[in-house]
């Protein structure tokens, strides 16, 4: 048995091959003393089994236990947080509850390994050590952040309690100690409102009423118009909210909010929005969370102190430029959650942007070039991507969280494109870099440029691509007008987790707040859907189920379209354009070309799908499914009539008709096909793709015919078929040419 204090925080060695830094070019990338790492922990996320009764594993003071390639020990935060602290980046102290006692908690009946609580207490003490404070103390408190951390990165589906520790006591002891009362009532209200709506189900929407009639009522626009005064009220009628809910007070006890914490973060494994977004993402239950607690550092001290994402390179193009958001006096939830408009991190973004608010890069420079350092050491580092989270206090840059950063498929293939050409990955790596079933998103269609747009609204670029559908407000809604086989385009204030299902439901998502990195723009990335987000000159009236823009009223079942890469909102439908696939995907399919030992053919059934086929290169046709030929309007009126023949000399008319479309089919075919090899599948049609169903096809059917409507509509029911998927099949093969 170990607990966290039972042998000295781990410490491994570098080589040239870990990273392809040197020890100079780190210490000179971060003007400063940097630890060695294993060339183990850059490449491998394999699993690493916890010690033998260890359930914990510390970090901080550049040192730490545990390493990125204990990631589904520790999950993704937790191993980054790990790798980062050995690497000697400015990390707050915190440790890890594994994911094996996630495990535990779901095999045990929602209970706690024995060792559990004393590995924890150890651990507490130790980020004491570190911070020079103690966890519930009366004058120099240790406040913690309390959050969930797979493997897997699952962005907002799970729950964060930040500045825990908090109660009536201790945050007297902050404002004394901070010399700022304002700054520790405003974070004993988020903490009373976070924990209450994570921990004890009190949503906190109960909160947000209490915030917004306090500032109507003394005339404030924005939350940090609040003075100490106002916060100190707050905080009272928050508490007295939370005893009206659930009939008792609000927990004072620092240890019984830590493990109400860490009890609601395994808790929220389950939640719906995650078992959703794991389904979406086919991430297995038995994964697991671990628990990240991590000494709290504060970007809402003022204006010295900020919050923000960040992402080595831009996730929606790729290209290689530092980007990101961030908030001035504010917290990390602030960020993504949409309540404010973030500011951009460079100044040549502010400018790209029009914005009047200062970029990071000249209100915190300090900072700023101390990510910039840290943002390129950590890129080497990894050899990808990074998606970056950070706050400064008074000042001082914290990093909170490195990982790999989610991007389009666009940025994917110029990313790993551009990382073979720097030299830190080869072509194998960058191919495999590549997920395939991304790829579809550059096959998604964009707005021609020389189509009349109507726009309505400019909101910010989240996720590119174009589309159109009908507007919706509901994410319920969205699911179930997609399961009817009809587009939407969701409209909403802001997304949440909650909204998962309708996102993947809509073509596209359009919010009227938030920034690039709000939930909005990071899911839809992920799942590649056209994104406009932080539209604010919109006004969403979920009441009303309205869209109103200046004087155009648009209502719900409206035809909206969304540009994706220009963030322009256009009422109606606009014109589409097929994607030019060239370039970096040039470059990726001709690599893969060269490493692959298969040969590729493509499933088409008509001329057009063959000329597809060849442009992106396949070796010839593996299945023509010569029944698919005829499911154009022109054709399949023909193929009922000879269905649905009761003679032979009616069978053999409708077949007159349909030789010369098929034989001209396959003249093109084997033309556009060029000497390649050709697979055909002789007709068996599923009958219940070609029967007619309504009663506009069957008469249609029966004029073609010169047959009684209601006759044939009994022979439609005579042929229906139990599974009309079973049938006598045969194939050719042809060489055409």
């Amino acid at each position: 048995m170990h607990d966290v204090m039972a042998k000295p925080l781990t410490k491994k060695p570098l080589t040239k091959s870990s990273s392809k830094i040197s020890r100079q070019a780190i210490k000179k990338s971060l003007a400063g003393n940097v630890r060695k790492v294993s060339p183990k922990s850059t490449s491998k996320t394999t699993s690493v089994k916890a010690a033998r009764g260890k359930w914990v594993y510390a970090f901080g003071g550049d040192r730490a236990e545990g390493r990125a390639a204990m990631r589904n020990l520790l999950g993704g935060k937790g191993a980054g947080l790990a790798e980062m602290a050995q690497l000697g980046l400015p990390v707050p102290p915190g440790f890890t509850i594994t994911t094996e006692v996630c495990t535990y908690f779901y095999q045990h009946g929602k209970t706690y390994p024995k060792e559990l609580k004393r590995q924890v207490a150890a651990a507490l003490a130790e980020i004491g050590r570190i911070t020079g404070k103690k966890f519930g103390d009366r004058d120099t408190p240790l406040l913690v952040s309390v959050r969930s951390g797979a493997r897997a990165s699952m962005p907002g589906m799970m729950d964060t309690v930040l500045n825990l520790g908090l109660n009536d006591v201790t945050v007297k002891a902050l404002a004394a100690k901070s010399g700022d009362r304002r700054f520790a009532l405003d974070s004993y209200r988020r903490f009373i409102t976070m924990y209450s709506d994570v921990v004890l189900g009190i949503d906190h929407h109960h909160f947000e009423e209490i915030l917004d009639d306090h500032k109507d009522r003394a005339g404030y626009t924005l939350d940090t118009d609040l003075n100490a005064d106002d916060l100190e009220e707050l905080v009272a009628r928050y508490k007295e909210r939370v005893k009206e809910e659930r009939d008792e007070p609000f927990p004072q006890d620092p240890n019984a909010q830590l493990w109400g914490a860490i009890g609601a973060v395994f808790g929220s494994w389950m939640n719906q929005r995650a078992i959703t977004y794991r389904r979406l993402h086919n991430i297995p239950e038995s994964w697991g969370t671990a628990v990240n607690v991590q000494a709290m550092v504060f970007g809402n001290m003022g204006e010295s102190s900020a919050t923000g994402v960040a992402f080595t390179r831009n996730p929606s193009t790729g290209e290689k430029k530092l980007y990101g958001e961030y908030l001035i006096n504010a917290q990390g939830e602030d960020v993504v959650a949409g309540i404010r408009t973030p500011q951009e991190i460079t100044e040549a973004a502010r400018k790209e942007a029009g914005s009047d608010k200062p970029s990071m890069e000249k209100a915190l420079p300090e900072a700023f070039a101390t990510l910039k350092r840290i943002q390129g050491t950590l890129e080497r580092h990894y050899r990808d991507m990074q998606d970056l989270e950070f706050t400064v206090e008074q000042g001082k840059l914290w990093m909170l969280q490195t990982r790999s950063g989610k991007r389009t498929a666009q940025a994917a293939l110029r990313i790993a494109v551009e990382l073979a050409q720097e030299k830190l990955i080869d072509k194998t790596e960058a191919v495999k870099r590549i997920d395939p079933a991304t790829l579809d998103q550059l096959l998604h269609p964009t707005i021609d440029p020389k189509a009349e747009r109507n726009v309505i609204a400019t909101g910010l670029p989240a996720s590119p691509g174009a589309a159109s559908g009908e507007i919706v407000f509901s994410s319920d809604e969205a699911e179930t007008l997609k399961s009817g086989g009809r587009k939407v385009i969701l409209v909403r204030v802001e997304t949440s987790p909650e909204d998962i299902h309708g996102m993947h439901a809509a073509e596209g998502i359009l919010t009227t707040r938030g920034g690039m990195t709000s939930h909005a723009a990071v899911v839809a990335r992920g799942m590649g859907k056209p994104c406009v987000s932080g539209a604010g000159s919109l006004r969403v009236d979920y009441r009303t189920q309205t869209l109103t823009a200046g004087g155009t009223v648009l209502k719900k079942g409206d035809i909206l379209t969304i540009d994706g890469a220009t963030g322009q909102v256009l009422a109606g439908r606009v014109p589409m354009l097929e994607p030019v696939l060239a370039g970096e995907f040039a470059t990726v399919m001709k690599w893969a070309d060269e490493l692959r030992s298969l040969k590729v053919r493509a499933n088409a059934d008509t001329p057009a799908d063959a000329r597809a086929a060849i442009k992106f290169g396949a070796q010839g046709i593996g299945l023509c499914r010569t029944e698919h030929m005829f499911f154009d309007e022109d054709r399949i009126r023909a193929v009922r009539e000879m269905i649905l023949a009761e003679d032979e000399a009616a069978r053999r008319a409708a077949l007159a008709k349909l030789l010369p479309m098929q034989r001209g089919d396959f003249l093109a075919l084997f033309k556009i096909m060029g000497g390649l090899p050709v697979t055909i599948r002789l007709l068996d049609p599923p009958l219940h793709e070609f029967l007619p169903h309504t009663e506009k096809e069957i008469t249609e059917v029966a004029d073609a015919m010169g047959a009684d409507a209601q006759r044939l509509a009994d022979r439609a029911r005579e042929l229906h078929e139990f599974n009309p998927m079973l049938g006598f099949r045969a194939c050719i093969s042809v060489i055409s040419g």
